[in-house]
């Protein structure tokens, strides 16, 4: 309770609030965490992708009469189109992955918060390291694999169909 925000609402005058006793918050906490995490990735493999982008391309626009608003939704974004579904396609990949990392630094073994930030990485966690339960965490855990491989595949034939290009295989 000694952290930034409780720092700042102290200094304000106002009271300090507990964020580890008040679960119906933390969805909101986890949404944000995970979107500053991943956002880094994400941006360096569009700057990739639009770098690569040929400067002759956005000069031929330039010439035609093209402002820079019209480059950016005629000629940057369609050029991003197959970044924007490879990105999907790892991300939808590892929907079910979870964030074991993120879930554990922030909410530990805070038993109150169960109800609302569990994955199923944690869970198997806390199986694993609670009962001993190694078949079931391997169950739990094969599980979720062969699901993530058919949602990759699903998604990858529903790609296939509208973009042949753009699929994975």
């Amino acid at each position: 309770d000694n952290g930034f925000i409780n720092t700042v609402l102290v200094n304000l005058g106002m009271e300090r609030y507990s964020f580890y006793s008040n679960p119906g918050i933390w969805k909101y906490i986890i949404v944000f965490f995970y979107i500053w995490k991943t956002t880094g990735y994400g941006m360096i493999v569009y700057l990739a992708a639009i770098t690569g982008i040929s400067t002759e391309v956005y000069e031929a626009a330039y010439i035609d009469g093209a402002s820079r608003i019209q480059r950016i939704c005629y000629v940057t974004i369609p050029l991003l189109k197959q970044t924007f579904i490879l990105l999907l396609l790892f991300g939808l990949g590892g929907i079910l992955r979870g964030s074991f990392d993120l879930f554990y630094n922030l909410i530990g073994t805070n038993s109150l918060l169960y109800h609302q930030t569990d994955i199923i990485d944690t869970y198997v966690y806390r199986s694993l390291i609670g009962s001993f339960n190694f078949a079931s965490s391997a169950a739990v855990g094969l599980y979720q694999s062969v699901f993530g491989l058919i949602l990759v595949l699903t998604i990858n034939l529903i790609v296939k169909k509208i973009e042949p290009e753009s699929a994975l295989f």
